[in-house]
């Protein structure tokens, strides 16, 4: 089977199959959005919305936040793993938005990385969520699964896997496909024992196929 091959089926068994191609992260505005996903970091989303309603209500606007301390901030999010550093990173994130963005939440990567706390993975998930552009966004599940379904080769970290990616899905589908990922990951390959037997993907599955004991020609 060649990679242009297994991308085709892994693609359209998703188009048929997927069940969501949305974030599950509950949000209001392009601020509470992002927020949420910094919050996200290494930290499952079922525990991010349980945290952020009385957060969003604390802090309703950057300006709000911006003017708020690391110690308050804390308070709200001390459930969720790295508090510490998540409440710096949300507060430096907030003052940023207030001094240099108007308070508004930048629709550019350039900008968006600019942001304390806001990387590559979470610059990409606003750009698809927030603002609707075709963009990649590998997190944890995303690379894990990738790599087991032989859609990436030998990726050593989530720039490798994300750069692969966009090269053979195409433009159009990236954000939606970064969903079909991440959630396959999260739901079916997860990380310790993937449900292989209740996967439709295993038929392309390089994982499947190894442990399987079957042969692949790529």
């Amino acid at each position: 089977m060649t990679k242009k091959e297994r991308y085709t089926h892994v693609i359209n068994w998703f188009k048929e199959n997927a069940q969501s191609s949305e974030t599950e992260l509950d949000y209001e505005n392009n601020y509470q959005l992002l927020i949420a996903v910094i919050l996200s970091a290494q930290c499952t989303d079922k525990r991010v919305n349980l945290i952020t309603p009385a957060l969003f209500e604390a802090f309703p606007t950057p300006e709000v936040m911006a003017a708020s301390s690391q110690e308050e901030i804390f308070e709200y999010i001390k459930s969720c793993s790295y508090p510490n550093n998540k409440a710096k990173s949300l507060l430096g994130m907030a003052q940023k938005l207030v001094s240099d963005y108007n308070s508004q939440v930048p629709s550019d990567f350039d900008s968006l990385i600019t942001l304390p706390g806001v990387g590559r993975k979470t610059a990409n998930v606003m750009l698809s969520v927030a603002f609707d552009t075709p963009a990649m966004a590998v997190d944890t599940h995303v690379f894990r699964v990738a790599n087991r379904i032989g859609l990436t080769t030998n990726s050593k970290n989530p720039l490798q896997s994300e750069r692969e990616l966009v090269k053979h899905i195409p433009h159009e589908l990236l954000s939606v496909a970064h969903h079909w990922l991440i959630l396959h990951g999260r739901y079916v390959c997860v990380a310790r024992s993937p449900k292989c037997d209740e996967c439709g993907l295993k038929q392309w599955c390089k994982y499947y196929r190894k442990n399987m004991g079957a042969k692949d020609n790529d």
